[in-house]
């Protein structure tokens, strides 16, 4: 497409009503900005996808009270255990209380199973709708949405983003509810036993306050880039995998070997500091209760010695200050993690709310037939001007050829009538009608395309024709296919049409894949037909195959080609001449060469052998 590479360059406007909002009510202290974005965010997700599993997190949320439960239990049975059996030298008792712990345990263990499948279920289910919903959106978007971001990030966004909000909606939220009520319990048993013991493990908590809060900024703002590197990693492999044979023989294996592994240690330092955040925590906390830990020891062995304390209720004590690490540990990381999940879902509504700037009419008119006009337009991709004032007229039923320099704006004009672009001015019509106020399934529908570039999907070569009409049947899919000389090479494969493609086609060669594609393009037996130079990249053989097979499908359709080489448009109903985004000349082969203008001169030079940029 020889105009094609400049799509990037537009940078139309991607509308996000929720971050003007915001930004239009931000308060003073970008604290609080946060604070309610990651409200807004978190009530948004709880309402557009978790609280249809209420029952079910109720139910969970009363499993998880049992499992946390079940550790402040045990933890109080250790002083009956040490006073009453070790402490007297009797076994009375001891079988029922051996009951009694065996009991708890398995209720911890039906519960904790229970309650983790029903949260890890719950996760899954919005993760996976959350999937559905995101490439739902991401195909009504305009295709410069995708000209904007590359599909690295898009992937990161399906499957990376999501993924972590998996873990937000499952693990971290059983931890958050098991570890409460497991902290609560124990804190329950640590002060029955001496609240001045309580006191003397837990008063440098305190102190941590400050230190974790600026912890959970960084781990936000880390997590954040690490999931920018994974997106450039992606996007990276993509690229390398697409373009395999350009590594292949240019010999750039060394170079792009080394290009990913740079982009790898980039990966590698922003995942490696979020991870150092994450480890913050528990460290801190590790160093303050150790402190705990050896205040009381003093204080409760003086005790203990002095006859105020029992051995029982000094090892219940510790029993319940022990166990209270773990779960200590890990609330501490959870605002960290709630962190890392309101930045992976602050991106993933950040693709949600990008809208459309190609928008169907409010009262669409169906496509009637005609002539398509273009009448002034004009066209620029941001500030680079394409189209100045373009006014041509392709008549109905005939083929209309596009000649021109490369940036002439040719394939900007088939974007324009398919409505992937709007013009900055001007109108373009079929039959009488803007294209504008035509629905854009119905416009769609009335045009087949077939480029340089065939879009085959991983499946038959069946099914990749009947995409050119979903509901059509075997028959008509063979038929498609004869007319357009696909059953010549598929009938000599071991499945015919039923052979699988590979991935974007691999298993079939240039020339195959253009056949299946116009294959496609008779299937949907559109009245208007578009043809990017579909023979450029082929062999003589391969080319007259297509070339045949597109003047069958020509027949009786509105046609607009594209051409480089002039010599596949001489018998064009009409050729007009792209320049500078103006059409300078215009009329049949004979009169263009007759009228000894830009046309004639391009042909003069291809039939000399010189290569022009068209």
């Amino acid at each position: 497409m020889s105009d094609a590479g400049t799509w990037h360059k537009s940078r139309p406007r991607h509308i996000c009503p929720r971050r003007e909002a915001i930004a239009l009510q931000r308060p003073a202290d970008p604290k609080a900005t946060e604070a309610a974005t990651a409200r807004h965010l978190l009530g948004r997700l709880w309402r557009e996808h978790v609280r249809g599993h209420l029952p079910r997190l109720l139910l969970a949320a009363a499993l998880m009270s049992v499992e946390g439960a079940t550790l402040g239990v045990l933890a109080y049975m250790v002083q009956p255990l040490f006073d009453d059996m070790f402490g007297a030298g009797s076994m009375e008792g001891v079988g029922w209380i051996a009951i009694a712990i065996a009991v708890i345990f398995v209720a911890r263990a039906v519960a904790g199973f229970a309650q983790r499948l029903i949260i890890v279920s719950i996760g899954l289910k919005v993760t996976t709708a959350l999937q559905s919903r995101l490439v739902t959106h991401l195909l009504s978007l305009d295709l410069s949405y995708f000209r904007d971001n590359p599909p690295g990030a898009l992937i990161e966004r399906v499957r990376g983003d999501t993924l972590a909000l998996q873990g937000l909606a499952s693990s971290t939220v059983m931890s958050l509810g098991r570890d409460t009520i497991t902290l609560a319990s124990l804190l329950t048993v640590m002060l029955v036993n001496d609240w001045i013991w309580t006191l003397l493990a837990l008063v440098g908590l305190p102190l941590l306050i400050l230190p974790i809060i600026a912890v959970q900024g960084y781990i936000r703002t880390t997590t954040n880039a690490s999931r920018e590197a994974a997106a450039r990693l992606s996007t990276q492999l993509d690229e390398m995998f697409h373009g395999i044979q350009s590594i292949k023989l240019n010999r750039l294996e060394t170079h792009e070997t080394s290009r990913f592994g740079a982009e790898v240690q980039r990966y590698l330092r922003q995942a490696l500091r979020a991870q150092r955040g994450l480890a913050a925590n528990p460290a801190m906390i590790d160093v303050i209760t150790a402190a705990g830990f050896v205040a009381v020891l003093y204080y409760g062995g003086a005790q203990i010695i002095a006859g105020d304390k029992t051995v029982g209720q000094f090892m219940s004590f510790f029993t319940a200050l022990a166990l209270l690490f773990d779960p200590l540990r890990r609330l501490s990381n959870i605002a960290g993690q709630i962190q890392a999940g309101i930045a992976s879902l602050d991106r993933l509504y950040a693709v949600l709310e990008a809208r459309p700037t190609i928008l169907p009419p409010a009262a669409p008119r169906p496509v009637q037939p005609g002539d398509i006009r273009f009448d002034e337009v004009r066209f620029a991709y941001g500030h680079l001007p394409v189209l100045a004032g373009l006014s041509l007229t392709a008549a109905e039923g005939q083929t209309t050829a596009l000649v021109g320099p490369s940036g002439a704006g040719k394939t900007t004009v088939f974007g324009l009538l398919t409505r992937l672009v709007d013009p900055s001015a001007g109108t373009i019509s079929i039959g009488g009608t803007d294209v504008r106020h035509l629905g854009l399934d119905g416009l769609r529908d009335a045009i087949a395309v077939v480029g340089q570039e065939t879009a085959l999907f991983d499946t038959t070569i069946a099914e990749n024709i009947r995409l050119g009409r979903l509901d059509a049947t075997e028959a008509e899919v063979r038929a498609a296919a004869e007319a357009a000389s696909v059953l010549e090479f598929a009938e000599a494969l071991p499945e015919g049409l039923d052979t699988g493609v590979g991935p974007r086609g691999s298993a079939l060669s240039g020339g195959q894949r253009q056949r299946v594609a116009i294959a496609r393009a008779m299937l949907k037996s559109a009245p208007i037909l578009l043809l990017d130079e579909p023979t450029s990249a082929l062999d003589a053989r391969s080319e007259q195959l297509v070339q045949d097979a597109l003047a069958r499908l020509s027949q009786g359709r509105t046609t607009l080609v594209i051409a480089h080489r002039l010599s596949t448009i001489r018998d064009a109903d009409k050729i007009v001449v792209l320049d500078r985004g103006s059409a300078i000349e215009e009329g049949t082969h004979a009169e263009l060469m007759a009228a000894n203008g830009a046309y004639a001169r391009l042909h003069d030079l291809q039939s000399a052998g010189v290569t022009t940029t068209l």
